[in-house]
């Protein structure tokens, strides 16, 4: 993993098992953590470990 890896809501979707809408919904009801780094264009980004971390915590995990 490079140390500038970021992901969108396309990797934590992957990662999760679920549909990138579903992690837009999840940021909008104020589940999934605050993005790491935002794009000059707006997009939210998180680190990987920061999603891992969440995934960990999360009631129904399913990793």
């Amino acid at each position: 993993m490079s140390a500038t890896e970021l992901w969108s809501y396309r990797e934590i979707a992957a990662h999760i098992g679920v549909q990138p809408e579903t992690v837009k919904s999840y940021r909008r009801q104020g589940i999934l953590p605050a993005p790491d780094v935002v794009t000059p264009f707006g997009q939210p980004r998180w680190y990987p470990e920061t999603i891992r971390a969440w995934v960990r915590r999360r009631p129904h995990n399913r990793r």
